[in-house]
């Protein structure tokens, strides 16, 4: 699916997806990321869902959003719970979805300025 590109091009914005990939300001990523409206694009070494670890989910604490966008994968999944308590300590909500509702509610987030990260997990 193609979304409508933000002409503005200053914030990390979802320009498409699909099964497989995600574009971010038109850039093509076929593995796992985490975005975030500014900074770069973070590779994300997570192939499945079963293979997340803890460390998974500790990439995003030093980036401090405010709530995780996790897309997890093609279909809703949940964490367990141990996965996410690092950031739960540190007050970042974590809000599971599928991989293309993910995509849709950061860019909505992203546009109303909110410090939203997504992580977004492509499977191999």
């Amino acid at each position: 699916m193609k979304l409508h590109q933000d002409s503005s091009g200053a914030l990390n914005t979802v320009t498409g997806y699909g099964a497989g990939y995600v574009e971010i300001n038109l850039q093509r990523y076929e593995g796992s990321i985490i975005v975030m409206p500014e900074g770069p694009v973070i590779p994300w070494p997570v192939s499945s869902f079963d293979a997340l670890t803890l460390e998974h989910f500790e990439y995003l604490i030093a980036p401090a959003p405010e709530v995780v966008v996790f897309g997890s994968g093609s279909r809703l999944r949940f964490p367990h719970p141990r996965l996410t308590a690092a950031l739960a300590a540190k007050r970042i909500g974590v809000e599971s979805m599928d991989f293309m509702a993910a995509c849709r509610t950061y860019n909505i987030l992203m546009a109303e300025g909110r410090k939203v990260a997504a992580a977004l997990l492509i499977e191999a």
